[in-house]
């Protein structure tokens, strides 16, 4: 009886030791999962900050950028035909620091770790669909959290590949915008070039036209000559028809030669109202120093500016009657409390074409003189 008892104890014993060992492994094992869920819990939480609770409020208003798409012709247009680049473009893609879930605090902590849904009382509420065991969703479990962060994120992920889409869209647009603008470069090359060749050709008809009217003015003495021979053969013509047929024949002659210059005279300056002013030779080699005008408008990609002159210095390039061609006179830009590398000094720019009966110039901006950028009201000046 006693071995009996003693093998029951020594049982008893064995098994406590062994309870024991299991006890002290299962506490390790509930720190690793105690640990393994707040990591998990810390990472969903700092997740979180990365997902917006809500997309951006769509605008109902595009935004605009006008593009000009009236064809270029040889004519001024005042409302020009516009179309807005962004018409379709969603701007609430833009919309930045949009609010994200923050479940930092006690209360969404708490629910994150509910994962059974609880009565009032604290006991898992069972699932009747699932054989009576506890239900782990709805309202203040850990999967309505968990499903809300993912429909987010799939939203989220959405909005992105919309961004996409459009990036792709603007690239096309942009592509599109910098070829035609390309075209345009190559063409005001060519403008340039014809207008070279046009000043050239200005250049040989005014030396023609000095020399016609030297021939003109040669004429006008023969002919006031022959008129005065003919005053004075009118007593003799009893007695020198033939002499007097001959002088008449001559004057047929002499008259026509002058009608022929004097539609050729015409028809050059026909020519000259065709042709652009600019050319020929100037009506002025430099101006007298002070301002003389300012900026109307200043373009700094295409580098050229038009310049609204004062009546005074209008006179001074073309004369006091306004008849002379506009000199390709160099002047400086100053803006009014800029204060650079030289003073008010801004740039320079350089005469290109007037504007008929307007005080306007256009005028190439000059770029190894550019202090900055060419603006609206910058003040031109000889120094």
């Amino acid at each position: 009886m006693n071995k009996a008892l003693h093998a029951l104890v020594y049982l008893i014993l064995i098994l406590a030791v062994v309870a024991l060992v299991f006890e002290l492994n299962l506490y390790k094992k509930r720190e690793l999962l105690g640990d393994r869920n707040r990591s998990l819990e810390n990472f969903v939480v700092s997740f979180a900050k990365t997902i917006e609770t809500d997309d951006a409020p769509k605008s109902t208003t595009p935004p605009e950028i006008n593009k000009d798409i009236q064809a270029v012709e040889a004519k001024a247009v005042e409302n020009p035909d516009m179309e807005n680049l962004l018409d379709d473009y969603p701007v609430n893609l833009e919309q930045t620091n949009l609010e994200t879930f923050q479940w930092d605090n006690a209360k969404d902590r708490l629910q994150l770790r509910a994962y059974y849904l609880l009565d009032p009382l604290g006991k898992p509420v069972p699932d009747q669909a699932n054989y009576n065991k506890p239900t782990t969703t709805g309202p203040g479990t850990m999967s309505e959290l968990l499903n809300k962060l993912f429909d987010r994120a799939t939203k989220q992920q959405a909005n992105l590949n919309k961004t996409r889409s459009e990036l792709t869209t603007m690239r096309t647009k942009l592509e599109a915008a910098v070829t035609e603008l390309n075209k345009l470069k190559q063409d005001d090359r060519a403008d340039k070039v014809t207008i070279e060749e046009l000043k050239a050709k200005i250049a040989q008809l005014e030396e023609a036209k000095a020399n016609l009217e030297e021939q003109v003015q040669q004429l006008k003495s023969q002919i006031e000559e022959l008129n005065g021979e003919i005053t004075s053969l009118k007593d003799e013509v009893q007695h020198a028809k033939d002499d007097t047929e001959a002088v008449k024949e001559e004057l047929e002659k002499e008259k026509k030669k002058s009608e022929q210059l004097k539609k050729m005279l015409i028809a050059e300056r026909n020519i000259r109202a065709k042709i652009p002013q600019g050319g020929g030779q100037t009506s002025a080699t430099t101006l007298s120093t002070g301002e003389k005008g300012k900026l109307v408008s200043a373009n700094n990609e295409l580098m050229f500016a038009v310049v609204e002159f004062t009546d005074a210095a209008m006179k001074e390039l073309l004369g006091p009657n306004r008849e002379g061609a506009l000199p390709m006179l160099e002047l400086d830009l100053k803006r009014k409390g800029f204060q650079g590398p030289a003073g008010e000094r801004v740039g320079r720019i350089r005469l290109r074409v007037v504007v008929e009966d307007k005080n306007f110039v256009i005028a190439d901006i000059l770029g190894d003189w550019e202090q900055v950028k060419a603006e609206t009201g910058d003040v031109v000046f000889m120094d």
